[in-house]
Order: C-alpha cells, then sequence, then structure tokens
C-alpha cells in the first residue's frame, strides 16, 4: 500500500511539473488564477462569480490541474496519433485575454448597480509570474440603495381590480423600505403575469409592465413607478383593454396507428376546464399530465380564437407510442467477493386496457459461485424469479370524486412476484403481493410512496442436515437469532415514504409497520398459537415490527467540475409482540458500495462484532439499527469520467442482547467508540442517464479486531486485510 501511494504521488507530481509554456507564445500569458473579492466584509463576492467570463483552467478535486498537465504532455505535432490523444483528454491552456477581462469588469460593474450598489467600483488587478498570471477583481460595494416611494399607473380597471396591488397585504406590492435591486422588480414584474396568464389573460407578456426609477440628490432613496400598459396587437394599433380569454369546446385527435386512449383518460388528463378561465399553469399541468403517461409520444395543444368573441377553442393532438415491447437484459453479480451471472427478459405493454396502463412481466434468473462453504453437496447459488406490475396512471380506489382523481398527480400499482433461492445452506422460496399508491407535487420537489397492503410469505423447503445440526437442531447453539429467520413466515406491513430533492437537497424517509391487523384478528378469530408462543395464521407465524429510516444529502457545488457530497443515514427497525427478531430481509446491514466502503457488503458490525464463520456470517452481520455518515468530494476528469475521494463512518447494532452476536448491542456509552471509519477513491463512467461506479475503499478505524494494528488500520495499513472493491451503477447517496 505504501509502494501504491508512492506512485500515486510521484504520478500527479510528474503531470503538475509539465510546462504548458510551449503553447503559449511570446506576448501571451497563462490564466493561472482567478480571485474576486470585496474591500467589505459583509459582502459575500463570490456570488457574482458568474459573471467573470474567461475562468482558470479546471482543477481535480480544486488542487491539481491534472486536465492542463496531461494536454502539456502532447507535443505540436498533431501529425502523432498520441499527441492528437493527449490534447483529447486534456483541456487547452487558457489564454488570458485583456478584452474579456476588462467585459467582466464592465458586467460586474453591472450587476453590483442591478443589486442597488449604485455608487460601486470593481478594480481590475493582475499579477504576473514568469509566463503565467493571475486576474484579480476586488469588488468596493458602496452604500445600498432602498425603496421609498412606489407609484402604481395601471391602464386597466379590470387588471387593477384584479391586482389590488396598492393593498400592503397585496402579494404583488413592494413594500417602503426594500433594499432596491432590478432582479426584485423583474421578479415582481414576472409575478404579475404569471398571476394574469393565470386569470384568463391569454395574450399578456411581462413585456406589458415597466418600471422607472427615479433618486433625489445625496440620497440614498428611490422612488419607482410601476406602469401597467394597456394591450395593443401590434405597434400601431390602438389601446384597448387587455383580452381576457375563457375555454371553449375541447377536442381530441389521436393518431389511433399504435393504439388509442379512451376519451375518460384523455378529460381526466386535461387540466384546461371549458367555460373556465384560460391558464397558462392548467395548460402546462395538461402537457405534463399527458408527458407521464407512457401510451402517449408526443402532446400538441392549440387553440383557436371564436371570432367576436374572447372564447379559445382547443385542440389536443396525440401521437401514441409502439404498446408492446420486449428487453434482455444480462448483467454481472458480486456477492461478498462471490462472483456470478444474472440475465432477466422483460415484457412491457404501456396500453393495456387503452388507459394507459403499464403491464410489464419479468423473468429473471442468476446464478453465483460460492466460495469458502464446506460440507455442503451444492456449492452454488441459484435463482429464479417471475414478477408482474400492473400500474394505473390516476388513483385507482373506490369513494374518489372525479374532481380529485382529475386533480391528483399518481399512480396506483398493483404487483405479484415469486422468487425461488437455492442455496448450497437451504432453499427459499418468497411469494410477494402488494397494492401501493405514488404521487409527486413537483412545483415543491415532492413525491410520496403509500403501501397500502404489502404481502410476503417467506417458505423454507429445504434445509441442509449440514447447515441443521451447525446452526439450528442444537438448543444450547450460539445461533438461535437464525431459528427464527429459516421458519416459514408471513410479513404482512403497511409503509409510507416521502422524498424531497431541490438538487441541492435531498430527503428521503420511509416508516412502516407490519402485523397489527393480523394481531388484532388474532384476538378476535383465537388464531392457534405454535410451539414458540406465536401466534399463526393458516399455521404459519406472522411478523410484527415497526421500523424507520431518514437519509439526508447536501451538495455543496464549488464549481462546475467539484462537489462535495455530504451524507447521512439513520435507520431502526423494533419487533415486538408476535416477533422477538426482524425477519431477515428486513434487518439493516453494513459494510458495500452504498455505506462503509472499507468492508464488503455484510462484512461490518454489529458493534463490535467480528465474524469468524465465513458460511454463516452474512446472517450474523445484520442488526436493528444502522447509522452512516459519508464525505465524498467528486470531480470531473476528463471525457466521460469522473472521480471521488470518500471517507465513510458508520456501523449497525441490534436492540436486544443476542448471544451469537456478542458485542453487537447498541449503548449509549459505547456506540460511538464502535463507528467504524473507511476512506478511498472511487471511478465513474457518467454517461448521464446511467452512471457505472467502482470504489476502491480502505479501513482506517475498524470496531472489531484482535490487535491494535487492526483496530488503527489507518496507521498499520495491511492491503490484503483492509482493501475492499466495488463495482455497482448509480452513485452511492
Amino acid at each position: 500500500m505504501k509502494y501504491i501511494n508512492l506512485y500515486i504521488a510521484f504520478f500527479i507530481a510528474l503531470l503538475s511539473s509539465c510546462s504548458a509554456s510551449k503553447f503559449i507564445s511570446e506576448n501571451e500569458y497563462l490564466l493561472d488564477k482567478v480571485e474576486l473579492k470585496s474591500t467589505e466584509k459583509g459582502f459575500d463576492a463570490a456570488v457574482l462569480g458568474p459573471y467573470i467570463k474567461q475562468k482558470a483552467n479546471s482543477k481535480w478535486f480544486s488542487i491539481f490541474k491534472i486536465p492542463l498537465a496531461t494536454y502539456s504532455l502532447a507535443g505540436k505535432d498533431t501529425a502523432k496519433w498520441i499527441n492528437r490523444t493527449l490534447r483529447n483528454i486534456g483541456e487547452e491552456p487558457v489564454i488570458y485575454d485583456v478584452n474579456q477581462a476588462h467585459q467582466s469588469q464592465s458586467d460586474l460593474l453591472a450587476a453590483m448597480h442591478n443589486m442597488g450598489y449604485m455608487h460601486a467600483s470593481v478594480q481590475l488587478n493582475t499579477r504576473t509570474k514568469g509566463k503565467k498570471i493571475t486576474a484579480t477583481y476586488t469588488i468596493t460595494p458602496g452604500q445600498a440603495y432602498f425603496i421609498d416611494n412606489v407609484h402604481y399607473i395601471i391602464d386597466d380597471d379590470s387588471i387593477a381590480n384584479l391586482l389590488k396591488i396598492e393593498q400592503p397585504n397585496s402579494k404583488f406590492h413592494i413594500a417602503k423600505g426594500t433594499k432596491f435591486s432590478v432582479d426584485k422588480l423583474d421578479n415582481i414584474r414576472k409575478r404579475i403575469s404569471d398571476y394574469l396568464l393565470n386569470s384568463g389573460f391569454y395574450r399578456f407578456n411581462k413585456d406589458f409592465i415597466q418600471f422607472t426609477v427615479d433618486s433625489a440628490a445625496n440620497s440614498q432613496l428611490l422612488d419607482v413607478t410601476m406602469h401597467l400598459y394597456p394591450y395593443r396587437a401590434y405597434n400601431d394599433a390602438p389601446a384597448v383593454f387587455h383580452p381576457r380569454y375563457k375555454v371553449g369546446r375541447i377536442d381530441y385527435h389521436t393518431d389511433n396507428a399504435n393504439g388509442y386512449l379512451r376519451r375518460k383518460i384523455m378529460l381526466n388528463n386535461t387540466a384546461l376546464v371549458q367555460n373556465d378561465f384560460f391558464s397558462e399553469q392548467k395548460l402546462q399541468r395538461t402537457y405534463n399530465n399527458f408527458a407521464k403517461l407512457g401510451a402517449v409520444r408526443y402532446t400538441n395543444i392549440q387553440f383557436e380564437e371564436v371570432p367576436d368573441s374572447q372564447v379559445l377553442n382547443t385542440l389536443i393532438e396525440l401521437t401514441m407510442n409502439k404498446p408492446s415491447s420486449v428487453s434482455f437484459q444480462p448483467e454481472g453479480t458480486n456477492t461478498a467477493g462471490d462472483l456470478g451471472a444474472a440475465v432477466s427478459l422483460t415484457y412491457t405493454n404501456k396500453n393495456l386496457f387503452h388507459g394507459s396502463e403499464l403491464l410489464s412481466i419479468e423473468l429473471r434468473g442468476a446464478y453465483e459461485a460460492i466460495k469458502g462453504l464446506e460440507g455442503y453437496n451444492d456449492q452454488n447459488y441459484k435463482e429464479y424469479g417471475i414478477e408482474t406490475r400492473l400500474a394505473f396512471p390516476r388513483f385507482v380506489a373506490p369513494f374518489l370524486s372525479h374532481s380529485f382523481t382529475r386533480n391528483s398527480q399518481a399512480t396506483s400499482e398493483l404487483s405479484l412476484s415469486w422468487n425461488l433461492q437455492n442455496r448450497p445452506e437451504f432453499h427459499r422460496r418468497v411469494f410477494s403481493a402488494a397494492w401501493r399508491y405514488r404521487w409527486e407535487e413537483a412545483h415543491h420537489n415532492l413525491s410520496y410512496r403509500f403501501d397500502l397492503l404489502d404481502l410476503n410469505y417467506v417458505s423454507m423447503p429445504w434445509i441442509s442436515e449440514t447447515f441443521k445440526r451447525d446452526y439450528l437442531d442444537d438448543e444450547g447453539n450460539r445461533n438461535a437469532i437464525l431459528r427464527y429467520n429459516y421458519e416459514d413466515l408471513f410479513v404482512m406491513k403497511l409503509g409510507f415514504g416521502l422524498s424531497y430533492n431541490d438538487g441541492s437537497d435531498a430527503v428521503r424517509a420511509n416508516v412502516e409497520s407490519s402485523g397489527n391487523l393480523l394481531n388484532s384478528l388474532s384476538h378476535i378469530a383465537k388464531f392457534k398459537t405454535n410451539s414458540n408462543g406465536q401466534n399463526t395464521l393458516f399455521g404459519i407465524a406472522y411478523a410484527q415490527y415497526a421500523k424507520m429510516d431518514v437519509d439526508y444529502t447536501h451538495l455543496f457545488k464549488f464549481d462546475e467540475h467539484n462537489t462535495l457530497a455530504a451524507h447521512i443515514g439513520l435507520g431502526i427497525a423494533y419487533p415486538y409482540g408476535n416477533s422477538k427478531i426482524l425477519p431477515f430481509e428486513k434487518r439493516y446491514f453494513s459494510g458495500g458500495a452504498n455505506s462503509v466502503r472499507g468492508w464488503t457488503v455484510r462484512g461490518l458490525g454489529p458493534g463490535k462484532f467480528k465474524g469468524k464463520d465465513g458460511r454463516i456470517d452474512f446472517i450474523n452481520q445484520t442488526g436493528d439499527m444502522k447509522l452512516d455518515f459519508n464525505l465524498e468530494y467528486r470531480t470531473h476528469m476528463f471525457w466521460k469520467l469522473d472521480g471521488a475521494v470518500f471517507v465513510d463512518a458508520g456501523n449497525i447494532w441490534t436492540l436486544k442482547e443476542y448471544a451469537d452476536q456478542p458485542g453487537g448491542k447498541f449503548a449509549f456509552n459505547e456506540f460511538y467508540k464502535q463507528i467504524a471509519v473507511a476512506y478511498g477513491v472511487g471511478l465513474r463512467l457518467n454517461f448521464d442517464y446511467f452512471i457505472l461506479r467502482m470504489d476502491m475503499g480502505m479501513k482506517a478505524i475498524n470496531p472489531a479486531y484482535e490487535s491494535k494494528a487492526e483496530h488503527y488500520a489507518l496507521v498499520h495499513p495491511n492491503f490484503s486485510r483492509d482493501f475492499a472493491f466495488h463495482f455497482a451503477v448509480g452513485l452511492p447517496f
């Protein structure tokens, strides 16, 4: 590991030392650095960064100019393929342009004026060192201007009565004493324009609104006048009141070559309403509604004015997608180092009942070669499954009003699946059925999921004699926790999920509970109990638990090439009533591509528990609680290749004391000592629509240790002991 670090450091030093001077003419300078400063501490000059036209060459991780260094390795003879290649993957030197620098200075000054700093100044200074130059823009804001008196001149009585803009409680009112900025006034223009466009004024736009600003001598106060001009069809046309339109007849035209949509479906997805005032917002919602229908490829909405009236007849033209498709997808798998392959065949129908209902049927098969197992006849893992989904692009439920169904942005989904898993230790069969709803509030960046019913029946038709003897049959064995997970089981849950993502902050929260309805019925119907004292349905025990998960991610965007992602995740689940232990599928695990990446999947925890039996540790290394902290610095390198460095921390714990998981129980006075820490680097092939990710993690602090060197692996690294490689699709968080 020491030598690898030395090689990396040497490679970076070599590239950084490469000079770009051979590409710089005698009277030119390489733009080495651009600085933006303010003479006042309270003013954040960084917000004006976009107004600087010329930036220095990009840096990996905001430190190393590797793209420029790569370009500098090339020779001037572009006939040679190596020179062309180095230039293509590198970045051409940015030559300082004095004209662009002065234009940036002017744009910065204009931006300061627009922000209300009328006496601002921008100073441009340059420093040269050899063939490199540093450009520094120093901003002196001066005193800000504030709005004193506001006057409104609206040459249209109907609009004036609608806006009520002079009333202080009006959302368009400009308060006296407000700090002046052009953006603020432009925002008022946009809000008024949007409001009127959504109130029937089909031909209105913000150019009908103009502001004039007057200032008094020796004063930082401004008088603002807003003019809302009357409507003119063209420049020389007479001024009239702005026409206010209503929606007239709504017609539909569908290209039936690939099927059709039922008229009720088209009506429910049309937000525009006949005889209501025209609304731009409802027009966009109509486009969005049809865009979400998998059966529709393209939507075009046209309006026709009825002569001598203020009525808009509407024509909605729909072009349909091909209803059916078949896809085949092979993939590689890697479970705790065991390599394998999987393949899936999927049939999709996007318009099953001519209401854009989506039917998908997926057949899946997988195979893995398992290493390290002894005493078992079969050393491989095989899986076969079928999953059927039927999704409706609306709420499907009784007692819903027509207006609610029409205005909701929701899908309803029925799913059925059967999965067969044959491991060397046991065979498992899982049957699942679910009915769930999903809906969105796009304007609030929110989406929701409600699992009204999610039923899983887990059957264990065969368990190997070796597995029984070693782990299940001995009454005093240390793996009593396993016995519950290798019995037939019902899981009937109710769940709710919420996610928020605005591009900088992302939150995901999920809660679910299982077994409460069955537990209530058991008291009424007097369910039978098994030898463990559990209530059973058809002779099968049901699980009872509550579970909650919360994830939060924040992105710190330094520039277009560099971002720091910070993530925290917390999950907790508690079995009660009919269950003493969580079902295996609901237990948490740590390690792997989306957790603490210095450990393999299910290789960490719970607590300070150290797995010693490779045959069964994937079961023992699970828990009832999970905590993750992650920091990942992401940088664009070249072409489609991105890089990352990361630090991960976290672990899992049990909430109860289990004999087969010593040191795994959560305790407030101990858990912080059991936080595992890892660090590493990663590469991503970013194709926009999907990302292939490779992460290489190293243990730094190991809570499950037998020696000081193993505990503090950061100080005593051992590549064979501490390294973990992960291959995954998508970002980790």
